[in-house]
């Protein structure tokens, strides 16, 4: 199972994460900390180009591995505003999607049709037959993208509510 390095999306683009990003990446995640640091363990105030260099890096090894696909967010003229990833995490049959929108771009339904076109293209991989998102009960803008792409609330469990889409996005 392999999706594609880069997927168009109308006004977006997802790219393969690239450590030539990292500095870019930094500043969103610098601009964006008070929305980020609630519920996104990575997202302090220490985050620089190092701590995205090594994540660029990271995403390169999992990728390879087969255990996370993890893109960029771009706009069609090149703006770096959020991140979107496939992790293998909930087992066999099932990919977990997780999110993050640069600050200034978020509320705009942008990370919705992100979402939309990530779950169209997950479940077209084989064996893929179903996907998760999972989000702490606050995150009210997590929450409302996952309800917006079709994830109906399955669960809840500690600090994170978990929510599933079968069938086409």
């Amino acid at each position: 199972m392999e999706p594609p390095e880069m997927i168009n999306a109308g006004e977006l683009v997802l790219k393969r994460w690239e450590p030539e990003w990292s500095a870019e990446v930094a500043a969103a995640v610098q601009e964006s900390l008070p929305e980020l640091a609630p519920f996104l363990p990575f997202a302090t105030p220490d985050y620089g180009v190092a701590e995205a260099q090594e994540y660029a890096e990271r995403s390169a090894a999992n990728w390879a591995a087969g255990t996370e696909f993890n893109y960029a967010i771009f706009t069609t003229v090149g703006d770096l505003i959020g991140s979107i990833g496939l992790m293998t995490r909930p087992g066999p049959g099932a990919l977990e999607i997780g999110y993050w929108m640069r600050t200034p771009w978020a509320g705009r339904g942008r990370m919705t049709a992100a979402v939309k076109v990530l779950s169209r293209v997950a479940l077209s991989l084989p064996g893929v037959e179903r996907l998760v998102i999972r989000h702490h009960p606050d995150n009210h803008a997590s929450a409302a993208v996952a309800a917006k792409a079709g994830f109906v609330e399955i669960g809840r469990e500690g600090d994170d509510v978990t929510r599933e889409f079968r069938g086409p996005a």
